[in-house]
């Protein structure tokens, strides 16, 4: 993770890299790695160190996002919308497990308040509402995985999970060399789902029913 983040800041660093004779300055961002689970060696910072020749270094360091620490009021107040979709992941034994999910529950519908109200009050865009609530849908999907509880969890933010455009074009790619082939529905089912990560079963099978028969 350190070498990804390493790599990342230096792309961007380049951008905004100065030159003058005999002298470069790359200024390096700042970063941040999220924790959505914690686990008994989750670290509380991250260090990224730089050796150069002649023996000198420099740390290149960040606290770590632990999401599980963060409270819901707490993401609210300091406008962490990124976290919201990821919130439900806390939940995810429960939800996957088809357990007790009544707090899930309780706390998506507090998000899903919030986010209305902020959006009536003009600090969330049309758009920013619709992505974090598909988002949120998204996630949900992918931890049920089509059992009984992805209706439940779904409905509360409004509505079924936003599939990119680009995601469309490659399920509607798949279904249609699948049927060139000669795969059977069942074959191209599982195509899908191996394809588009978190895309539940019944959904899969919703867009092999829409565009197989536009295909044959």
């Amino acid at each position: 993770m350190a070498i990804r983040i390493a790599e990342y800041a230096f792309i961007v660093a380049r951008q905004f890299a100065t030159w003058d004779i005999g002298h470069a300055t790359i200024p390096m961002p700042r970063f941040s790695i999220i924790y959505i689970k914690r686990t008994d060696r989750t670290p509380k910072t991250t260090t990224i160190t730089f050796s150069f020749p002649g023996g000198q270094t420099v740390d290149y360091k960040s606290d770590n996002v632990i999401l599980e620490d963060l409270a819901k009021e707490k993401i609210v107040e300091k406008r962490l919308f990124p976290y919201i979709p990821f919130y439900i992941a806390r939940y995810e034994k429960e939800i996957a497990s088809e357990g007790n999910i009544e707090k899930a529950i309780e706390e998506l519908t507090y998000f899903r308040d919030e986010m209305v109200r902020l959006h009536q009050e003009g600090e969330l865009s049309d758009d920013e509402l619709i992505d974090l609530k598909g988002f949120v849908n998204t996630i949900i999907t992918h931890i049920t995985n089509g059992n009984k509880n992805e209706e439940r969890l779904v409905n509360i933010m409004g509505g079924t999970v936003i599939e990119t455009e680009s995601d469309k074009i490659k399920i509607r790619t798949i279904i249609e060399m699948g049927q060139e082939v000669g795969l059977d529905d069942s074959e191209i089912l599982k195509k899908l789902q191996e394809k588009i990560i978190g895309l539940p079963l019944k959904r899969a099978e919703a867009y092999l029913e829409q565009y197989g028969k536009q295909l044959v």
